[in-house]
């Protein structure tokens, strides 16, 4: 397997949308990108590099609303995780639910939990919270001083 090679191929087509790589090991990646960039970089890894979307994961830091998408190359066991940082006031991004079905619930998740606008979801209504908590109310946001 040659993850170099990826990585090249990734920069060959998105180096301006690209802040940060870091090669963990020989099968796990980290590409750190403009938040703007995902539908164009989903749809390269999905239709010309030959990865499967698995699953996307989110998490609140002092930088801001953070997503890991994370896409697998089955083949070779290569696992590429697509790092966004959203705004802190209003973190919306492009939904990856009208290319992958399998992101519709978890985006679905994060917007109940996070509070991220996920921008062209199909269904963007509660999936878990009905309630559980108050409209408004997203129980995985951080407070930070």
């Amino acid at each position: 397997m040659d993850t170099d090679l990826e990585i090249e191929k990734l920069k060959e087509n998105f180096n301006s949308e690209i802040i940060e790589i870091v090669k963990k090991n020989q099968r796990r990646i980290t590409v750190s990108v403009r938040p703007d960039a995902i539908l164009k970089i989903a749809e390269y890894l999905y239709k010309s590099a030959g990865f499967r979307f698995i699953i996307a994961s989110a998490l609140h830091t002092k930088k801001g609303f953070e997503i890991n998408y994370h896409f697998s190359m089955d083949a070779t066991g290569l696992v590429l995780n697509i790092h966004v940082i959203l705004d802190k006031e209003n973190p919306q991004i492009e939904s990856l639910s009208n290319m992958f079905n399998a992101s519709n619930w978890i985006e679905r998740e994060m917007h109940e939990l996070f509070g991220i606008n996920f921008l062209n979801h199909p269904n963007q209504e509660k999936l878990i919270s009905e309630g559980n908590w108050a409209e408004g109310v997203y129980p995985y946001r951080k407070e930070f001083k």
